[in-house]
């Protein structure tokens, strides 16, 4: 697996980050590797919509099958 290292984080920032993962029952590094993977599927449903958007434009529509319309509303859901 790869690493990932986030310099010059300001402490305030920090000390908030620390107590939302102790709120949670987590450390601060898996709190934050939760944090990356959502962030990592949020961008995915993103390109998923831009690819379908230029579609629309291309062929004059805009159709979004039903299990995709769930997927992204699944993972808004969980990006709250």
């Amino acid at each position: 697996m790869a690493t990932i290292q986030i310099k010059h984080v300001p402490d305030e920032v920090h000390d908030k980050l620390k107590r939302r993962a102790a709120t949670t029952g987590q450390s601060l590094q898996q709190y934050m590797l939760d944090a990356v993977c959502r962030e990592a599927e949020m961008a995915a449903v993103e390109e998923l919509l831009a690819v379908k958007r230029v579609e629309a434009l291309a062929y004059g529509e805009f159709d979004l099958d039903p299990d995709m319309i769930v997927e992204i509303i699944r993972v808004d859901r969980e990006s709250h």
